[in-house]
């Protein structure tokens, strides 16, 4: 069905957030769980490291024997053996002796420091070392003496045990999305798996009997298929997994079908195109069904619209659409660009649908003020949408806007100035434009212009 009411940008998102939960947690193997957001606190089982160990290739002596140790005058040690990673048993090193160690290996009793290798003569008889020489490549190796050509303290160069987290200690908040050095820390303290929202699955549509895809041939009267392309990996961008389909045809029972076979592996299902008022607007033709508004009745007072908000969870049917069921209400916002959009649920698990416009820049637009916010609550993350900063226009002309509605323009925001450039001009179709641009610059519903040199409101999208 299709809302008469005037609906306005916050109303919008606010009904389509009230009407999606996040998906359940699960429990995921490490490098499964990437990307997705953690549900519980994890506590650190074992100190990290687990224990003393060496962070430098040398030798572990005991600080009195280096004590004054000069190139004119060296400490001459008795070297006892190696000590290797994850070799055992360790050797006791006692008053006038050291032994070989690796980095990373663990400090062996007796020993209070290390000593590079690099201030000694790495047991060769002459001049200072520059590396360690290979195990067993001569007697001299793991025995024999060693001439260490600078003093050290307690404790140098030996990572203590605890030293990286305690046992018992917080290693990462519920609420934390998982990147490879969150992975890392949990494969250091021996998690195997750990228990997260999933990445939401998204199915992206297009929508257009002149829609070719990217490749093929391109023939009279007929464009490629770029919303797909963008909102797909936009919506990678968001956390989610992605399922690009190709271009659907004009024809309503196609849609229909196409959906139904997609609504599987879609938490989320994408539509761009076709919400309208045109003739061949299949995706309204195909969605729309009787029956309430998909998460409340809105306002009709004539100048924001508005909604009751919905109750959360699962979205509400909005009558039954004949083989995908659930319903989707078409919707005026008072925005530029990106005026018609469509949100519902269809099918048997009441899969939430937003129906974008067709123009890329509406599409892409309407991605990041709707679709993100909608993937990021999937998720169960708190903070759902992107920066907004203050910036100084930077502009060689007033931008005009339309009464009564929200505009957002493409621009290219410098930090460092604190100032933001429009980029391309204020049509909905100029893909090239928003490309070049890395924020959106709003001019609110009551304003018909921004004047150069004003501070304006700045969407980062990158």
């Amino acid at each position: 069905m299709s809302s008469s009411a005037i609906w306005s940008v916050d109303d919008h998102l606010a009904d389509i957030l009230a009407s999606i939960r996040p998906l359940d947690p699960i429990e995921l193997q490490l490098l499964d769980a990437q990307g997705c957001v953690l549900v519980e606190d994890v506590t650190v089982p074992v100190a990290l490291p687990p224990f003393d160990n060496s962070s430098m290739d040398g030798y572990a002596v005991r600080v009195a024997d280096v004590q004054g140790a000069t190139e004119e005058f060296p400490a001459v040690l008795t070297v006892i053996g190696d000590v290797a990673a994850g070799g055992d048993p360790l050797p006791l090193v006692g008053p006038g002796q050291a032994a070989r160690i690796m980095t990373g290996a663990p400090l062996p009793p007796g020993a209070e420091a290390v000593v590079p290798v690099e201030w000694t003569d790495g047991g060769s008889g002459s001049g200072p070392a520059a590396a360690m020489r290979p195990a067993g490549r001569s007697p001299e190796d793991a025995s024999g003496e060693v001439r260490i050509h600078r003093p050290a303290a307690e404790g140098a160069h030996i990572r203590p045990r605890g030293s990286d987290v305690k046992a018992g200690d917080l290693a990462l908040a519920r609420g934390t999305v998982l990147g490879p050095p969150q992975l890392g820390l949990l494969a250091a303290i021996g998690r195997g798996t750990v228990r997260v929202r999933p990445r939401p699955r998204v199915v992206v549509l297009s929508t257009g009997s002149e829609l070719v895809q990217p490749g093929e041939s391109l023939g009279e009267g007929r464009i490629y298929d770029s919303n797909s392309f963008a909102l797909a990996a936009a919506a990678r961008d968001a956390g989610a997994l992605a399922y690009r389909v190709g271009a659907v045809t004009d024809d309503a029972d196609t849609l229909r079908s196409t959906i139904e076979d997609q609504l599987i592996r879609a938490d989320l299902l994408v539509t761009t195109g076709g919400v309208s008022v045109g003739a061949y607007d299949v995706v309204k033709e195909a969605l729309s069904a009787p029956g309430p508004p998909a998460g409340g009745a809105a306002q009709d007072d004539g100048t924001g619209g508005g909604t009751d908000g919905g109750t959360g969870g699962e979205v509400s049917d909005g009558g039954e659409i004949p083989g995908i069921g659930g319903g989707i209400d078409f919707r005026t916002l008072a925005m530029q660009p990106g005026k018609p959009q469509g949100f519902g649920a269809v099918g048997p698990d009441h899969t939430p649908l937003l129906a974008l416009p067709g123009n890329p820049v509406s599409s892409y637009v309407s991605f990041e003020l709707f679709v993100r916010p909608a993937i990021r609550t999937l998720m169960g993350l708190t903070d759902v949408h992107r920066p907004v900063v203050r910036a100084v226009l930077k502009a060689d002309e007033p931008l005009a806007s339309p009464p009564g509605r929200r505009q957002f323009l493409r621009g290219a925001y410098d930090p460092a100035a604190g100032t933001v450039t429009p980029v391309g001009g204020s049509g909905s179709h100029l893909i090239a434009a928003l490309a070049h641009a890395d924020c959106l610059i709003v001019v609110p519903e009551a304003q018909t212009s921004a004047e150069p040199g004003a501070e304006v409101e700045v969407v980062l999208l990158g």
